[in-house]
């Protein structure tokens, strides 16, 4: 017998598929000059203060530890370093209506006028949100913070809010497949970075707080649980563990692609991937993202 959710959306690797397309198209912000230059104007200046205060915002004026607690591959210092203090400088209300003035000018820039205006986009943006009329608050706190916030009027602020809303309801269930495999924030780092899919290390001790030795001592946990080899990259223990947390994170987030429908969610993955490619084309993000160095 089947659940409701495999009856609608068969392969549950067509949900996975479909938000790695929107996700795209959501992060760009995340490496937007615009995003800088938004916050900055307001008085925020340091990169990890804008991260914070743009993903953060929508939870309200929170302190470190529930930011460490929802973002979870963050060193607690790192963000205690930046949070409440970022709250004194920008309101939530201020961070978040710069971050969609922000989304605004990195998606006109990377998509163009043409795009923004095509009866295409209109589709997706209408798609995504009936997508996320499946989506659950319970125990997922950035999803649900983000769910009180408005529909934005234009199309393609409609889609990219739609993407944030299935981005953090997909990711608020990865975190607790993570943490059942019991790979804490940086260990759940190191071990995708293994898998050749992941932020390069570099980035992560940038924009993450965690330094090479605490990053190599991670490394060497997994290595005494056989998950890692000793060339750093995954044993078959560990592509399985990593494979296991995905189908659980696709479990977890079966429920918006089975109320969109098999036939809605190819449609959506095909118009998504079309907008994250040029987006990409465009120059969204850094080339050296990826990777294992």
């Amino acid at each position: 017998m089947t659940t409701p959710a495999t009856d609608a959306v068969t392969d549950t690797r067509a949900g996975r598929r479909c938000h790695n397309a929107l996700n795209s198209l959501h992060s760009t912000h995340y490496f937007s000059p615009d995003l800088g230059r938004e916050l900055g104007a307001l008085g925020v200046t340091d990169p990890r203060a804008v991260n914070f205060a743009a993903r953060a915002a929508a939870l309200g004026p929170v302190g470190a530890g529930a930011v460490t607690a929802a973002f979870y591959n963050y060193k607690h210092d790192l963000v205690a370093r930046h949070v409440p203090a970022v709250w004194e400088t920008v309101t939530p209300d201020q961070a978040l209506a710069a971050r969609l003035r922000a989304v605004d000018a990195t998606l006109r820039r990377l998509l163009g006028e043409e795009v923004l205006a095509s009866a295409e986009l209109a589709e997706a943006a209408g798609l995504a949100l009936r997508a996320t009329e499946g989506c659950s608050r319970g125990a997922r706190p950035l999803y649900s913070a983000h769910a009180d916030l408005p529909v934005p009027d234009a199309p393609h602020l409609a889609l990219w809010h739609a993407a944030t809303l299935l981005r953090e309801h997909r990711g608020d269930g990865h975190l607790a497949a993570l943490l059942a495999a019991g790979l804490d924030g940086l260990e759940a780092l190191v071990t995708h970075t293994a898998t050749g899919k992941g932020m390069a290390p570099k980035w992560i001790f940038r924009t993450r707080g965690w330094t090479r030795e605490e990053w190599d001592a991670a490394a060497d946990r997994l290595r005494g649980r056989g998950l890692l080899d000793e060339a750093g990259g995954p044993t078959e223990e560990g592509t399985a563990l990593r494979a296991a947390v995905e189908r659980e994170t696709d479990k977890l987030d079966a429920a918006p692609y089975a109320h969109l429908g098999p036939a809605g969610v190819a449609r959506l993955t095909e118009l998504g991937t079309g907008f994250a490619r040029k987006a990409l084309g465009a120059g969204a993000f850094p080339a050296d993202l990826i990777g294992t160095s």
